[in-house]
């Protein structure tokens, strides 16, 4: 009987092995106990003392047996945690183990001895930290987490774009699926959008998919750009008269923009730079009073490294970003849930474009 179950394993579709693999390696373990008890408290107090000036005591009882189950299973299935900028203040600071942007995430991914990645972001992330890291099991625990900016080109519209413009080189925002990077020349941040821009040596480029950061890097080059349509459903909701109304009512206030708003939100702020840079002015300028002309959660998880510095909010959320839940990274991490899976060809092909943008100095 056991022969039998064993042959079985080994048959069928490429997707029930490969099922059988994982459920070998990675045995299912019983969901944890999840009461508030004062041992929970106790474990999890060091870490309530990072967002306590965040998340008010009587929701606490409800995050902490998550947070200290998903802590405890991530040692046991050797995972490590990745959280975007945008997730929300328990995940962010109580369990994951990186955090940063996209691409910081990813590459640092690659480089931990961790079996198991589990993608604290939208649906475009998982697939970069599975296309530089594909030996290792890439976990989202949200499949439907998705992102209105990469959804609004596929790999067939850069394949339309490059009939079109015949010898014109593509580069794409990291904010897209492995299916357009691996239509594409080469890929950029939001903080090297220009530099790789001016490293093709080419006096014009199509960028995808974000038009308004195609036209903020416009202002800053000589090249120029064919944008696409694309729109970051957060960013593009900011406008200019709004952020001025806020300057006005509050005196002394400093506004920090992201380059996926539009160009005229950009020049009615003080700043403008992908997360890292955003983060980077308010911890080393401490400014008396800030608005993040950014994702709401953002300002949350940097007010809490960063105490004394009053931030104002405008809360636009991300609806995809907020799908993340601790519930759901500990249903992922029991049930080993759901993997991204890319295949081979194409994701060797999408590696190219992310490596040929990190060797450009």
């Amino acid at each position: 009987m056991q022969a039998t179950s064993a042959k079985a394993a080994t048959s069928g579709s490429p997707a029930h092995r490969r099922e059988h693999q994982e459920r070998t390696r990675f045995p299912p373990v019983a969901l944890p106990d999840l009461a508030w008890t004062p041992e929970v408290a106790r474990e999890t107090a060091h870490l309530y003392e990072k967002v306590k000036a965040i998340i008010p005591p009587i929701e606490w009882p409800f995050h902490a047996p998550y947070v200290k189950a998903i802590n405890e299973l991530k040692k046991q299935r050797n995972a490590v945690i990745l959280a975007h900028n945008y997730q929300t203040p328990e995940i962010y600071n109580c369990v994951a183990d990186v955090v940063g942007d996209s691409l910081q995430l990813a590459r640092v991914a690659e480089q931990s001895e961790a079996d198991v990645i589990v993608q604290g972001g939208v649906h475009f992330m998982a697939e970069t930290s599975k296309i530089l890291s594909p030996d290792k099991t890439v976990l989202i625990p949200d499949r439907e987490a998705g992102c209105s900016l990469a959804a609004s080109i596929t790999g067939e519209d850069v394949r339309a774009l490059k009939r079109k413009y015949p010898g014109v080189p593509v580069v794409a925002y990291v904010n897209t699926s492995a299916e357009v990077k691996a239509e594409v020349d080469i890929c950029c941040t939001s903080s090297n959008a220009v530099k790789i821009v001016e490293s093709l040596g080419v006096d014009t480029v199509i960028m995808v998919p974000d038009r308004f950061l195609a036209a903020n890097v416009a202002r800053q080059t000589k090249v120029k750009i064919i944008a696409w349509h694309g729109a970051c459903e957060v960013h593009e909701r900011f406008t200019p008269e709004e952020l001025l109304a806020y300057r006005e009512a509050e005196p002394g206030l400093e506004l920090i923009a992201h380059p996926e708003c539009p160009p005229e939100v950009v020049d009615v702020c003080d700043f403008s730079g992908s997360t890292a840079a955003m983060i980077d002015y308010v911890k080393t300028r401490r400014p008396h009073k800030v608005l993040l002309v950014t994702e709401c959660s953002m300002a949350d998880n940097v007010a809490a490294e960063t105490p004394g510095v009053n931030f104002i909010r405008p809360c636009n959320l991300c609806p995809h970003m907020k799908r993340i839940t601790l519930p759901k990274i500990l249903d992922s991490l029991v049930h080993m849930r759901d993997e991204v899976v890319i295949d081979p060809t194409l994701a060797a092909r999408a590696r190219s474009s992310v490596e040929r943008m990190i060797a450009v100095k």
